[in-house]
């Protein structure tokens, strides 16, 4: 195996499963209400999401790759989902004291339809497949050997949000901060649909 150009893989991956994305933002904001073990089911969805949309994309990166327009429609559906996702957290959503509510709780139905309306991960995984194809071997096989990858990290990302979100937890306990935390984590999932929206407005390209 290339040595640098594993580097290079991980230098992309790393990062990407670590910054703040719908699925991280979502996690630290229902690990902030009902802790990290209530959040596991939908971080289950969300792996079975991954792996199943990074094998799809494996057999189908060229398609994808000349149609533009599907990933751009799932870009503009997801991004529509978050922002329903953002307008519960913020608004609809009360704080509270007890972490065993059942209240908005979600599962591994939300976490695995969030990934196919994920227009950023569907172009993760087609910048994936089409640079590093080579870092893990030729062939179908080197593509899901990065798609585990992917699934290893996004794993140890999302747990890390869940966690920051039990901790937030801690510091905003009262009423009023609880309220403060819900619409904080609201806005910053709101801004992330609005990047995945609308990338090249976001950044002046």
């Amino acid at each position: 195996m290339n040595i640098p150009a594993l580097l290079a893989l991980l230098a992309f991956i790393v990062p990407m499963c670590f910054t703040p994305g719908p699925n991280n933002v979502l996690c630290a904001a229902h690990g902030s209400r009902h802790g990290v073990r209530k959040t596991v089911p939908l971080i289950g969805g969300m792996a079975i999401g991954w792996s199943v949309l990074g094998v799809g994309i494996a057999a189908g990166a060229v398609f994808i790759e000349e149609n533009e327009s599907i990933t751009q429609i799932l870009s503009y559906l997801g991004a529509t989902y978050i922002v329903f996702l953002a307008y519960k957290i913020t608004f609809v959503l009360t704080p509270i004291d007890d972490v065993c509510s059942s209240d908005g709780l979600l599962g591994v139905r939300t976490g695995l339809l969030l990934q196919f309306l994920n227009g950023k991960l569907i172009i993760y995984y087609v910048i994936l497949m089409a640079t590093f194809e080579s870092v893990s071997g030729e062939g179908y096989e080197g593509k899901i050997i990065t798609v585990l990858a992917t699934v290893v990290f996004g794993l140890a990302a999302v747990l890390s949000w869940a966690t920051f979100g039990t901790v937030l937890r801690r510091i905003f306990s009262g009423e009023e901060s609880g309220i403060w935390l819900n619409r904080m984590l609201g806005l910053l999932l709101f801004l992330v649909a609005v990047w995945i929206a609308f990338p090249h407005t976001v950044f002046g390209l």
